[in-house]
């Protein structure tokens, strides 16, 4: 038994916000309330900080099976949980591809031993070639969260309303990786100022505001529920409220680095910075903001894309795009967008854990009485300094930056698996 005493209690699914005791085993959470007592149990002091139901990143990149060299499901999940996660949802664009129910069960067995709850996404299209529907119906049953060819766009607009038709039989939800390729010179980074001055092609923000579009309506006409996957640009934002507006089951994922970096980021942190979807202007982060602030945008997500440092070290041309984040994501949450004042840390809460279990049909995490025991502990205020991953991966502008936000506690399924 763990007994967390004099924390402030932050849950987005009953909108309680009070210090209070939470006495928890591994069956779940036993009581809430103040002055509580277990004889044997383990005290924790939360006394200033801050208890929430444990986070869930919708969007990462596990690198397992098949280019563990960069990550793998365990090294994944421990990053994770210093992080305050304890549910993650991964992509299927592993070697091989998650595609099948053999490869899908492998990872879940794999994941059934990790430190956290680690759910798979399978493919949409066999192989991620985007001409051929993966057996849609088998991976469902097999227990796949959703389906994702993230990393790769859809280009086939048949295709796609057949996958939409299909996970709306099946009630689960679609993701959307929106990039042109027609559209873009070169990927990465945007295509700007900052481009311009490094002499780089680029990526317009066109060759996400015409699939964006595209998706939003196909999602309107099918009634799939759809996410469009860590949106960058301004229009795109504009393009999800509408589609909401008329009445499509649409949501967006933002990501920690779209609203807290710009373009110019890639002048300072080099290949760090490279991203797809890039980074974008000042006017894009803000309408990012924006959409967060009035419910366009639903879920914060890291994308959490580990490479090695000698990739990394590459030319920016030849370099991957991506970075580590699940270890910095609730920091920068606080850091970007509660600190200035848009967003309470309620709506941070909601927006990384009830959010996004919710749109992949999970009940949310919450601390009440018979709910799951899985929490983070965390102070708001607290300093801390970037300075070492658990992640097998360092590609992150943000080494060296200090944060608020330090995770003291991640508890998943009764036990305490991160101590900071």
């Amino acid at each position: 038994m763990i007994l967390i005493q004099n924390g402030r209690v932050l849950d987005p699914v009953t909108n309680t916000d009070q210090v209070m005791d939470v006495l928890l085993d591994e069956s779940g959470i036993v009581k809430t309330g103040e002055h509580l007592e277990a004889e044997g149990a383990d005290v924790i002091d939360a006394s200033g900080l801050v208890v929430a139901p444990g986070l869930m990143d919708a969007h990462v990149h596990f690198r397992d099976p098949g280019l563990t060299y960069k990550e793998d499901i365990f090294t994944g999940a421990a990053a994770a949980a210093r992080g305050g996660f304890t549910t993650v949802v991964c992509m299927a664009n592993t070697k091989p591809t998650v595609d099948n129910v053999e490869t899908l069960n492998l990872v879940q067995k794999k994941g059934e031993k990790a430190l956290i709850h680690v759910l798979q996404a399978a493919a949409i299209s066999k192989g991620l070639k985007g001409e051929e529907l993966t057996d849609m119906e088998a991976l469902a049953e097999a227990g796949a969260a959703g389906f994702t060819d993230d990393g790769i766009p859809l280009m086939d607009e048949k295709l796609i309303v057949s996958a939409m038709e299909k996970a709306k039989e099946l009630g689960l939800p679609l993701a959307f990786h929106e990039e042109d390729p027609a559209l873009m010179s070169e990927p990465g980074v945007h295509k700007g100022a900052v481009a311009e001055k490094i002499g780089y092609g680029g990526a317009a923000r066109a060759a996400e505001d015409v699939m964006v579009a595209r998706d939003c309506m196909l999602a309107l006409h099918t009634g799939a529920s759809v996410c469009i996957q860590h949106i960058s640009s301004e229009n795109s934002v504009e393009l999800v409220r509408l589609a909401k507006k008329l009445g499509a089951d649409v949501h967006a994922e933002a990501t920690p680095h779209h609203f807290t970096l710009t373009e110019e980021a890639v002048l300072k942190y080099g290949t760090m910075a490279r991203m797809n979807p890039p980074l974008r202007t000042e006017a894009d982060r803000q309408a990012i903001i924006e959409g967060i602030k009035d419910g366009t945008i639903d879920m914060i997500v890291t994308d959490h894309a580990p490479h090695s440092a000698e990739e990394k070290a590459r030319p920016m041309a030849q370099a991957p795009s991506g970075i580590t984040g699940l270890e910095t994501s609730l920091a920068l949450g606080i850091h970007s967008l509660v600190e200035p004042g848009y967003i309470t840390l309620m709506d941070l809460m909601r927006l990384m854990s009830k959010a996004p279990a919710e749109f992949y049909r999970m009940v949310p995490g919450s601390i009440t009485e018979g709910a799951p025991a899985d929490l983070v502990i965390f102070g708001e205020h607290e300093q801390w300094t970037v300075d070492h991953f658990d992640s097998k991966a360092e590609n992150s502008p943000f080494k060296g930056w200090t944060l608020p936000g330090k995770v003291h506690y991640t508890i998943c399924a009764g036990k305490i698996v991160y101590r900071g």
